[in-house]
């Protein structure tokens, strides 16, 4: 590997494409001829307003996102969207949450402290191994929204199709999916994604918000938890992640030489199906997920024993493989594929895995 760089499947802070890493090396000292690191510049310096201003442009492009859609660059990462689409969206105190796995346990537990939040569907009853049908929800006149985590970091499930929520407004956690696949903004009223998993370094969420539900009438809500603030402020009501915003910027342009999301897709598909279809073939190992609801991002997988698992792990590690360790709260392994892992890097986790299943 170049740079001497391993095969990285972490979960988050994760992988982050290789040409992206050079040019953000190859500026880091002096910017633009501005003399000055992104680091180190005034947020409210002509250079870094540019930065900021093209950076949205961009991803407004790449998501194809609609003109009655505002963008918020919000610190405090994804955990901090918890509390804030409660605090901002519930109006007349109830919101349905679809519990599919930790993070939307979370989402809902949190909520729970704002109003009324009712459960409309869950697959605890398999471990969260599948994406619940979603088709009749107990959506009533009273719902302010419907919740979802569209793919769960940690069980490795991801909905194939979006929860009918009738005359209601659709809510995603699309962290560790963002930017894997084109997104029919126009189908939520609120999409945001802590960006380390699949977009840049950790410290801030990106939020989507149709613009008619940012309210003006939040006069209890903390400052910084109103979206409003953040609106109105063109996401600088205080000092913002520039340096988070600068990386975020250069991976959308990367995104878009690709060829956009459709393309990213398309390779995304391929990454996963290598890995997918050899552990269906496999003796040794068995991935978690049921088939009509994996991941293509995350892909969790285990042995017979606890035991065995931690030996692969060692294994894959001396090897050269990193952070295929499951997450603590379910174990087993968890190879996260993200749209900067590349092809060569499923291949040569498939043909390591081959190798040690032949020599167990």
């Amino acid at each position: 590997m170049k740079y001497g760089r391993v095969y990285n499947f972490s979960a988050g802070p994760a992988i982050m494409p290789l040409p992206v890493l050079e040019e953000i090396q190859s500026e880091v000292l002096n910017y633009n001829n501005s003399g000055m690191s992104v680091m180190e510049m005034s947020h409210r310096s002509t250079v870094f307003s540019e930065i900021l201003a093209e950076s949205k442009k961009d991803l407004r492009e790449l998501m194809n996102i609609p003109d009655n859609y505002t963008i918020l660059y919000i610190q405090g990462g994804g955990t901090l969207q918890f509390s804030m689409i409660p605090m901002n969206l519930l109006k007349k105190g109830e919101a349905v949450y679809i519990d599919t796995g930790s993070w939307s346990g979370k989402a809902l537990k949190e909520a729970k402290k704002f109003g009324k939040i009712i459960t409309g569907a869950s697959s605890a009853d398999k471990n969260y191994t599948y994406i619940p049908d979603c088709s009749d929800l107990p959506i009533t006149p009273n719902t302010d929204y419907v919740y979802i985590c569209e793919n769960e970091t940690i069980n490795g499930v991801k909905y194939n199709k979006l929860p009918n929520v009738k005359n209601s407004i659709l809510v995603s956690d699309q962290s560790s999916m963002f930017l894997s696949e084109p997104t029919d903004v126009a189908s939520y009223g609120l999409i945001y994604g802590g960006i380390q998993k699949n977009v840049g370094p950790a410290g801030m969420s990106i939020v989507i918000i149709r613009t008619d539900l940012i309210r003006d009438d939040l006069n209890n809500v903390p400052l910084y938890l109103n979206y409003k603030i953040h609106a109105d402020n063109d996401s600088m009501y205080n000092t913002p992640n520039c340096w988070a915003i600068y990386c975020c910027g250069k991976v959308f342009k990367y995104l878009k030489k690709l060829g956009g999301l459709e393309k990213v897709k398309q390779n995304n598909i391929k990454k996963a199906n290598i890995l997918y279809e050899y552990l269906d073939s496999s003796k040794l190992f068995k991935g978690t997920a049921e088939k009509n609801s994996r991941s293509l991002m995350n892909i969790p997988f285990r042995t017979e024993s606890d035991e065995l698992d931690a030996k692969v792990i060692k294994l894959t590690k001396e090897a050269g493989f990193e952070n295929l360790k499951g997450h603590k709260s379910v174990g087993g392994l968890r190879a996260s594929i993200y749209n900067a892992m590349p092809i060569e890097g499923v291949e040569a986790l498939v043909d390591c895995l081959k190798n040690i299943e032949k020599n167990m």
